[in-house]
């Protein structure tokens, strides 16, 4: 689980109920025509502005931002450092059967070890890289367009609180009613932008970061075993790809290669 999106979420949820509950009763924050003009005017143009499929698609994606754990990088390189050892010694039908815990690199050793042109290999795992970036991508600019659309339902539903009130100032019982929707459909749409779609589409943006840095060594590092590289050779290919405090730090060697990790999304 990714604690720093649930935290997020959990904190300001809770900041801005304490300051409800602070100046008065909650319930007056309850508006049912705000919900269903932002809400479902949100949801509305999503789905014209999408396909069916995308949208529902997204729903997997944007879990990621609360649930995937991205592998190691550092981890990552020793198991392709200690394979290409093995590799070295056995030979590369030596790694048929290894486990490597991760679909990404499994797919490509596989490759090597039937016995694929470099060509076929690279092309196979840049079509599996640029599908992933492509769905997260997508993911991401429907929530930025879900985030665009909450505040401007927003807005209309104040025009709507607006007409109504203006079209009763006779009778004073219906603009406060009139006006409770002018306000808290501006204050529903701001709340959805900015607490749930944009800084969910912003952590989509960093775990496709994440995802194609892990993924970048596991190609690199398919392609030197691939045409039998020295393993001191892969390993300071791969730790290019690291930050130089990254290289430094000891990863968990102790860890078992088969241990199970987390899939490739």
């Amino acid at each position: 689980m990714d604690l720093a999106t649930i935290v997020g979420i959990v904190l300001c949820i809770i900041l801005i109920f304490a300051s409800i509950l602070l100046g008065g009763s909650p319930i007056i924050f309850v508006n049912i025509p705000s919900i269903l003009i932002v809400v479902g005017g949100t949801i509305g143009a999503t789905l014209i502005r999408n396909p069916l499929a995308e949208v529902i698609g997204t729903v997997k994606v944007v879990a990621k931002a609360f649930t995937i754990k991205v592998k190691d990088p550092a981890e990552l390189i020793v198991k392709i450092v200690e394979f290409s050892r093995k590799a070295r010694k056995e030979g590369m039908l030596a790694l048929e059967n290894v486990d490597c815990g991760y679909d990404y690199l499994q797919k490509g050793i596989t490759l090597a070890v039937d016995g694929l042109e470099q060509q076929e290999i690279k092309a196979i795992l840049t079509n599996d890289l640029q599908g992933m970036v492509n769905r997260h991508k997508r993911g991401k600019e429907i929530l930025d367009g879900m985030g665009q659309a909450a505040p401007a339902f927003g807005m209309i539903g104040t025009l709507i609180g607006l007409v109504q009130m203006l079209s009763n100032m006779e009778d004073p019982a219906a603009i406060g009613p009139a006006m409770a929707v002018a306000l808290l459909t501006t204050l529903y749409g701001a709340l959805i932008s900015n607490v749930i779609c944009i800084p969910l589409a912003d952590k989509l943006k960093v775990r496709s970061r994440e995802e194609v840095l892990v993924m970048s060594i596991c190609f690199e590092g398919i392609v030197c075993l691939s045409q039998g590289d020295n393993p001191n050779a892969i390993d300071q290919k791969l730790k290019a790809f690291l930050s130089p405090k990254a290289r430094e730090a000891k990863p968990a060697e102790k860890q078992p290669a088969t241990e199970p990790e987390e899939q490739a999304a």
